[in-house]
């Protein structure tokens, strides 16, 4: 029995001691947001794709991804525009390249491929703009050089991961303030 009270009471003491650290100054989520109670919209603008040799269906797809990201990892509300948070921006790089040069009976040739996509993104925070920010991010995935582009292309995985990365650094740097 009294050991049953000595437990209840150590439980109720770790309660306490991880108090503050739970309910500080800022709005804390279990998501790794911080974003002010008075945020309750996101707007985010189709990212156009002004890479030269990007495909087609790029700008819709990085789009849609970025605005399934916001909505499964914040409350805010999709708005079309003028929302409280507020995206846009271009795909302004779509390089495939060579990254790792083999040499093989003295022909030098591609041992893996690099695709590297940069999104130059524009952030507007209408509850405070000292969070305001445009910066370009980049992402690129490797791949062996036995897979040509139109693959990779088609290949929606490959293309999710490179896109994910650059959506998680401007989820960061905007609502998780990283």
């Amino acid at each position: 029995m009294i050991w049953s009270n000595y437990r209840k009471l150590a439980a109720w003491l770790v309660v306490l001691a991880f108090w503050p650290l739970l309910a500080g100054c800022s709005v804390y989520s279990f998501t790794g947001t911080s974003i002010d109670p008075s945020v309750k919209t996101i707007s985010i603008q189709t990212f156009q794709n002004t890479a030269s040799n990007g495909p087609s269906f790029l700008a819709q797809r990085f789009t849609e991804e970025f605005k399934d990201y916001f909505q499964r990892n914040t409350t805010l509300k999709l708005v079309p525009r003028n929302g409280d948070l507020q995206f846009e921006g271009q795909i302004v790089a779509y390089d495939f390249a060579p990254a790792a040069i083999q040499s093989q009976n003295g022909v030098d040739q591609a041992g893996v491929n690099r695709l590297t996509i940069q999104v130059r993104v524009r952030y507007t925070n209408t509850q405070d703009p000292k969070q305001d920010f445009e910066q370009t991010f980049q992402s690129y995935g490797d791949f062996p050089a036995t897979q040509d582009i139109a693959r990779i292309n088609n290949d929606p995985v490959a293309l999710r991961r490179i896109m994910l990365n650059i959506i998680t650094d401007a989820f960061n740097k905007s609502v998780a303030n990283w």
